[in-house]
């Protein structure tokens, strides 16, 4: 097939384009092979959980069921500050831990190798990897009795003794720097000073590690049910009829009416170049006191029916009738007496007048 009809600048830019997106496809290619290299899905130990558990070291988060779930890989370093924390093998098996504890995981193929540091951890594997454990001065190793389940407690008490107790199986004891050895059987609890075999005694069942404390429980879900009635119709439903029961509505505080005073003061000013900061002008603060004024009371209505007439107290003894009064006279009106009086002055005046008219003919005679 001929491209004569293209030009040249256009197929050196096509060359170019196509040769651009080969190299960003095999760098992405390479890229997703190289994480998926460093994260290999056989360097998985387990997954574990607890309450108290710090993890350095190689692993990694996954979400399982909606909740988050730790995956210790090979070299994790696992601190368990306090409490029980459990271990879900990858292969099979669990290992409780009690703590205070620390170890380390490490894991190679289908052997698991626990570098014990402090505390207890028990083991219970039925068809699961092999696993080895280390402390400073022994290697301890789970023996499985014609194919069956390997169950061993392995810890150190108060006083740093380590402690070894075969519930099913045996356990293999082996000294690191000695390479002296020895096999506890099954149903066998020892108790070792110093990490030496050869004071070698009856554990009594110094360490202990229930499983059943340690088996991990999901933390409940906790779900918002938003109310769909009033509380009215809450309240008349009975209690255990399985529905959820708003709650009732709280009573508002009843308001004080006590006097409330508010103070208004100005604002404070720093200036940084001032060797002294002016001080507050107290003159003008004002303190406002708030008060509610009651209304007056006034009362209104209407008083019916007749008012009780108070009788007079009536005497023990007999009384005599009291003497008829005489009738009083009649006043005199205001008009008669003056009539009366001015006509009394005119004979007087009268009178005289005559008496002073004779004594005056008399003399003249």
């Amino acid at each position: 097939m001929s491209f004569g009809f293209i030009p040249m600048n256009s197929r050196r830019r096509a060359l170019w384009l196509f040769s651009s997106v080969t190299a960003l496809a095999s760098m992405a290619v390479l890229t997703a092979l190289t994480a998926r290299s460093d994260e290999p899905a056989s360097d998985s130990v387990g997954t574990i959980d607890g309450a108290a558990v710090a993890v350095t070291g190689p692993m990694r988060v996954e979400v399982v069921g909606g909740f988050p779930r730790t995956v210790l890989r090979s070299g994790s370093d696992v601190l368990i500050k306090s409490g029980t924390a459990r271990l879900d093998l990858t292969g099979g098996g669990s290992i409780s831990i009690c703590g205070p504890a620390h170890f380390s995981v490490l894991k190679a193929g289908n052997l698991v190798t626990v570098a014990l540091d402090s505390g207890t951890i028990h083991l219970a594997i039925e068809q699961g990897p092999a696993v080895t454990i280390y402390t400073p001065l022994l290697q301890i190793q789970p023996i499985a009795i014609g194919g069956g389940p390997q169950d061993a407690l392995v810890g150190f008490d108060a006083t740093g003794a380590m402690c070894v107790r075969a519930y099913r199986g045996a356990v293999r004891l082996e000294q690191q720097l000695t390479g002296q050895n020895i096999v506890v059987p099954q149903s066998a609890d020892v108790l070792l000073v110093n990490g030496q075999l050869d004071g070698l005694r009856a554990g009594g069942e110094r360490c202990s590690c229930d499983p059943q404390l340690t088996k991990y429980s999901r933390p409940p879900r906790l779900e918002l049910v938003p109310p769909t009635q009033t509380s009215e119709d809450a309240n008349s439903r009975p209690l255990g009829s399985g529905d959820v029961i708003s709650p009732l509505p709280l009573d508002k505080p009843a308001e004080k009416e006590a006097p409330v005073y508010q103070f208004f003061i100005p604002p404070l000013i720093y200036n940084a170049n001032a060797e002294v900061q002016p001080e507050v002008d107290t003159s003008k603060i004002v303190v406002v006191r708030r008060v509610r004024v009651r209304p007056t009371l006034i009362f209104q209505g209407r008083v019916e029916g007749e008012l009780p007439v108070s009788s007079a107290p009536v005497s023990a003894a007999p009384t005599s009738p009291a003497p008829a009064r005489p009738a009083p006279a009649k006043p005199i009106k205001p008009a008669a007496q003056a009539n009366n009086a001015t006509s009394m002055v005119d004979r007087v005046v009268h009178f005289v007048r005559k008496l002073w008219s004779r004594g005056v003919g008399e003399l003249s005679r």
